[in-house]
């Protein structure tokens, strides 16, 4: 084929890519539908980030630009169609966010023209990753997301890093306000805006932790209020949901997405960590929270939520499933963006009403293995007629 063939093959092969119907998988959980092919992967990239068209220069059609993957997405409703702010890597391991919109959810994603321009700070991030979107009741957009930067003190180390809360804002997704990073006592990864003023303050999801990979004393999902977001500062955080040991968040836990707001409490989906002979595994798990009261923790079912099926266990980072981005339709179905090992995005949809009845509903950790057994007993009884209720 002569340069021009090659183009075109090219672009008809990504155009099917891009145009390609995601099925629902069939026998799921009862609690959300996971889809048989991924949303968003390093190849849903626009060409032209990685091609250089001009023959002359060249001729071979190598990418020039390599992009090694597309996850970790924060995700909202805007003009009717469902977008997500992408955290895109490039073969430089250097990320950067980038959006994409699909106009039903689940299939035929496309990136904007150009990655999203984000103003630096004062002290420029090495890497800026993992944005959650919340469009607050004050008529901004705000985008939180990780900060990444070489810990100067110790300067023989190049695998020693900070982590702090980066911020912006914006009206329309495509120009941005930089505001100063969150001031916090301690590294935080995984913060999360409120979407609601509460006792007229700002109020943040925090996750402390003593170093860039470890939580060391940092005790699980922190809470803060804070006055004012262009000068925001965690002055006190309280935990509010805690790290236990031999669970799925004994390692650590983080906020995923913003909390959805429902008539019986705001749910939540969130991350957990634990060690296994495989390094870090991480997987999803839910919780509620009083209407009341957004730290006061009303259900939490035992376990985690989603993991790593299949061909989702194989990545850059194996055995890993993260969310930062979930929309809810007026119609009550939930869209729940998670990505898979660290490579990809993936799409599971339920409903407000499923997610209720699964929160309220699963019988709670009982921490212990004996009280295990006696869960599963309650319900062996249940089915057979001899008990009314798991409880």
């Amino acid at each position: 084929m002569n340069f021009q063939e090659k183009v075109d093959a090219l672009r008809k092969h990504h155009e099917e890519l891009l145009t390609r119907p995601n099925k629902m998988k069939e026998w799921g959980n009862g609690i959300y539908d996971k889809y048989e092919n991924p949303i968003l992967t390093a190849q849903h990239t626009p060409l032209e980030w990685r091609y250089d068209f001009n023959e002359n220069d060249n001729p071979y059609l190598m990418q020039r630009i390599m992009i090694n993957a597309a996850f970790n997405s924060g995700a909202m409703k805007w003009n009717g169609k469902y977008l997500l702010v992408v955290r895109v890597e490039g073969a430089d391991r250097k990320s950067f966010f980038a959006v994409a919109e699909s106009p039903n959810g689940v299939d035929n994603f496309r990136f904007w023209d150009e990655p999203v321009t984000m103003p630096e700070d004062v002290i420029p991030a090495t890497n800026i990753y993992d944005m959650r979107l919340t469009a607050h009741e004050d008529g901004w957009i705000y985008g939180l997301f990780c900060a990444e930067r070489h810990d100067d003190s110790q300067p023989n180390d190049l695998s020693a890093a900070t982590a702090t809360c980066g911020i912006a804002r914006t009206k329309d997704l495509k120009t941005w306000e930089r505001l100063p990073d969150l001031k916090t006592k301690s590294q935080q990864r995984n913060v999360v805006l409120h979407p609601e003023f509460v006792d007229g303050k700002y109020a943040l999801y925090t996750r402390p932790q003593d170093g860039f990979i470890d939580a060391g004393s940092g005790g699980g999902i922190g809470w803060a209020l804070v006055d004012d977001m262009t000068c925001a500062e965690v002055k006190e955080e309280k935990i509010i949901n805690s790290r236990r040991y031999h669970t799925i968040m004994e390692v650590k836990n983080g906020e995923g997405p913003h909390p959805i707001k429902t008539p019986k409490g705001w749910l939540h989906l969130a991350h957990g960590v634990r060690g296994c002979a495989s390094g870090l595994r991480y997987v999803l798990y839910m919780y509620m929270t009083a209407l009341d009261d957004p730290t006061r923790v009303i259900a939490q079912p035992g376990g985690y939520f989603l993991v790593p099926e299949g061909e989702e266990y194989i990545g850059d980072v194996m055995n890993v499933a993260f969310a930062n981005g979930w929309i809810a339709d007026e119609d009550g179905k939930v869209f729940i963006y998670y990505a898979s090992s660290d490579t990809r995005m993936h799409v599971a949809t339920s409903t407000i009403d499923k997610l209720i009845d699964y929160c309220m509903n699963t019988p709670e950790d009982g921490y212990f293995t004996a009280e295990s057994v006696e869960t599963i007993k309650k319900l062996v009884n249940k089915n057979k007629g001899l008990t009314p209720a798991l409880s």
